[in-house]
């Protein structure tokens, strides 16, 4: 990465090199907090680290051994081994929450492998003696035979204090909590729409490492939402008391405010209105005298029964087609009265709920899709022929 050396702040690329770091262990030494960065000041822009961070880093008497030591990631063997003890039983430590891990992958056989810190796998080992050597205590083994695994929901928790921690705006911690429920849990919490859409233009980015592939993006977007009923609860009542710190600060943004476009809605109208297309102007039926008024024609109510099936109507036709199932309508005769003035008698009016059927065009449909009737084989069909 390119990086002008006059500016205030470096890109990570480049922060990593003067830091002597790898790239994951640049992205690990961000997560823990040990290299603070800061906002670039545009929307879901890169942050960058300030030079004084550098400097004070740089100026540590152990650097940089002592800072590539507590970014180290050791995985479940690593671990066993720095324990001293067999990786089944790291494993088991490792579920029922003694050790939580830093970040997690897929491997080929789209097992999720966790990694966890050196540094915390070391101090768990001097505070627990007991639990490296001997058999398990009985809560241990109940809620391991009872499948227990706390691995993903101490990640979670992890990550979140990151997001946390990173977040300057109330909108964007509600986001980062939201973005560990199912988008059901959310629109349960969130009911106002434009608050769901402004909270999805916030999400966090995926963590680092997230894999391309469907089936294994998909296992990876199962371990960064909250799947225990308690721990879901817990989330739930997080956003809620997040959404109302975050109303107390400002509302959330709406159709027609500045940078408030909500993504696939073109045009929305802001919340409390509401278009209400006018009513179509009275038809006066044919036949009828000058002095006929809409306003006072006779209601004629529906036929009682089932509703009317759909009426499909082709494009180019005059009339719709009604599948011959389906009864004519019948039509009603309504008296009107003539005004005093004009001197015509009264004329029934013909009134129906759809216009008629055209019966002609259907039959000769049918007789074009079955063949004529008359004929004594099918048209377009050959005669067979006898092989000698």
């Amino acid at each position: 990465m390119t990086v002008d050396e006059g500016a205030r702040t470096v890109t990570p690329g480049r922060a990593a090199q003067e830091l002597e770091l790898r790239r994951e262990e640049f992205r690990l030494a961000v997560q823990l907090g040990l290299v603070r960065t800061v906002p670039t000041g545009e929307a879901g822009g890169t942050r960058r680290i300030e030079r004084r961070e550098l400097d004070r880093l740089r100026a540590a008497p152990d650097f940089p051994t002592g800072l590539r030591e507590r970014v180290r990631a050791v995985g479940t063997a690593e671990g066993a081994a720095l324990l001293e003890i067999a990786p089944d039983r790291f494993t088991r430590l490792a579920r029922t929450g003694h050790v939580s891990p830093v970040r997690f992958s897929l491997n080929r056989y789209r097992a999720v492998v966790w990694t966890y810190l050196a540094e915390e796998v070391a101090d768990f080992g001097l505070a627990c003696p007991a639990l490296l050597t001997g058999r398990l205590p009985l809560d241990l083994r109940e809620r391991l035979a009872a499948h227990e695994d706390l691995r993903p929901r101490n990640w979670r928790a992890r990550r979140l204090a990151v997001l946390l921690r990173t977040a300057d705006d109330p909108w964007a911690r509600a986001a980062a909590i939201a973005s560990q429920l199912d988008p059901v849990q959310v629109a349960e919490v969130v009911d106002d729409p434009y608050e769901r859409a402004h909270l999805d233009r916030l999400r966090p980015p995926p963590p680092p490492g997230m894999p391309g592939a469907t089936a294994a993006r998909e296992i990876a977007e199962r371990l960064t939402r909250a799947d225990d009923p308690d721990e879901i609860l817990w989330q739930r009542l997080s956003l809620a008391m997040a959404l109302d710190e975050a109303r107390a600060e400002g509302p959330a943004p709406y159709p027609g405010e500045a940078g408030a476009a909500v993504p696939g809605v073109a045009g929305a109208w802001p919340r409390g209105r509401v278009l209400v297309p006018p009513p179509p102007p009275p038809r006066v039926p044919a036949g009828a005298p000058e002095s006929f008024s809409p306003s006072r024609a006779p209601v004629v109510p529906a036929p009682a029964g089932d509703a009317a099936p759909p009426v499909r109507v082709r494009a180019g036709r005059g009339a719709p087609q009604v599948p011959a199932s389906v009864p004519a309508p019948v039509p009603v005769s309504v008296p009107v009265q003539a005004g005093p003035a004009s001197g015509a008698s009264a004329s029934p009016v013909t009134v129906t709920d759809r216009p008629p059927a055209r019966p002609g065009r259907t039959r000769f449909l049918d007789r074009f899709r079955r063949g004529r009737p008359d004929a004594g084989r099918p048209r377009g069909r050959r005669r067979p022929v006898s092989w000698p």
